[in-house]
């Protein structure tokens, strides 16, 4: 069987987007991946691309994990999945975008959690407080 050269294993000058980010670890599969680009999550050089678009060296990718954002620039191509510490040489992360996501995240480690759920549904004598609470202010 031949394969076309599309199909190779490993091209040096470009690479799918969503084989890419799922080589550089950012998901855990490449279905996730694409679930991510078509959501609107990845923007490479400013537009949102599809999950074939070709990626090549240089190239500027925003990627939103939950609440952070990466900010990458593509410093090498990879289409199979290798350890992390070969996943972390394919790109590198601006300054700027690892200052925010530390910032982002000790600010969310001092927020008081949304939701505090110890117990269930109040018993009589929370809803006793409740209402003097209410009837105080």
């Amino acid at each position: 069987m031949t394969r076309r050269p599309e199909e190779s294993d490993e091209d040096d000058d470009v690479c799918r987007i969503d084989k890419w980010l799922w080589a550089a670890r950012f998901f855990k599969t490449r279905a996730l991946a694409v679930e991510a680009i078509n959501g609107g999550k990845v923007e490479l050089n400013g537009e949102k691309p599809k999950r074939a678009k070709p990626l090549k060296l240089g190239d500027a990718v925003r990627l939103r994990l939950g609440a952070y954002e990466h900010h990458l620039v593509v410093r090498d191509l990879s289409t199979r999945r290798g350890p992390a510490s070969v996943a972390q040489t394919l790109y590198e992360e601006t300054g700027e975008s690892r200052k925010a996501r530390e910032l982002l995240a000790e600010r969310m480690k001092a927020a008081p959690p949304a939701f505090f759920y110890e117990k269930g549904r109040p018993t009589k004598k929370d809803r006793r407080e409740l209402r003097r609470y209410k009837d105080n202010e």
